[in-house]
């Protein structure tokens, strides 16, 4: 118990030191990134990644693979955002924000905008059959998927010919969605930029 309690604070003050070599620009304010995305096994040495994790941002599943965006809240209180896709957990960004949930939302925006380009990932293939959010805002969860599946090969499985692509990932949402209640309006990077 001891031995993994250490190693778990080890692991996340290796993981702040690395933090401090992230890059910032101007595209993906409040967010810092590193040179390309960091793979997390050889920086933690063996702790479990349930162990450094602290809330799931967004879940994407399809029947054969899984798409995680993830957080580890280090102990200078930055936030790390991470994804895992079954082969191996990357740290994307970091970011010092006091609202997690403002953070998260603001990840969100940034990851679609870009396509993850941004944070050196790529986002293709066919639309998930299941989203899990921590984000409960349904039109901003719309606003998203529209952005980051408009004009892909996600769109085609998306599209029932309606005449505002919105509206087919609003009703896409509705089926595959699981998330907390809306209870208010995410907050948005335009919102925070002004």
């Amino acid at each position: 118990m001891f031995s993994s309690r250490q190693a778990r604070i080890k692991a996340l003050e290796a993981l702040d030191e690395r933090v401090k070599q992230f890059r910032g620009r101007e595209e993906i304010w409040p967010f810092r990134v590193p040179h390309e995305p960091l793979n997390l096994d050889g920086i933690v040495d063996g702790v479990p990644m349930n162990a450094l994790r602290s809330r799931t941002v967004l879940r994407l599943d399809w029947a054969d693979t899984t798409w995680e965006l993830w957080t580890i809240v280090l102990p200078s209180g930055i936030f790390l955002y991470c994804d895992s896709d079954g082969h191996e957990p990357r740290v994307l960004a970091s970011a010092k924000r006091g609202n997690p949930s403002e953070a998260d939302g603001f990840f969100l925006e940034r990851l679609a905008e870009s396509r993850g380009e941004f944070f050196g990932i790529e986002m293709a293939g066919p639309a998930p059959d299941r989203v899990r959010s921590s984000i409960g805002d349904r039109e901003f969860l719309a606003d998203v998927f529209v952005e980051l599946f408009e004009d892909t090969q996600a769109a085609n499985g998306i599209a029932r010919n309606s005449p505002d692509f919105r509206l087919d990932v609003t009703a896409w949402l509705a089926r595959v969605l699981t998330a907390p209640p809306s209870t208010r309006r995410q907050p948005r990077v335009a919102d925070a930029e002004r």
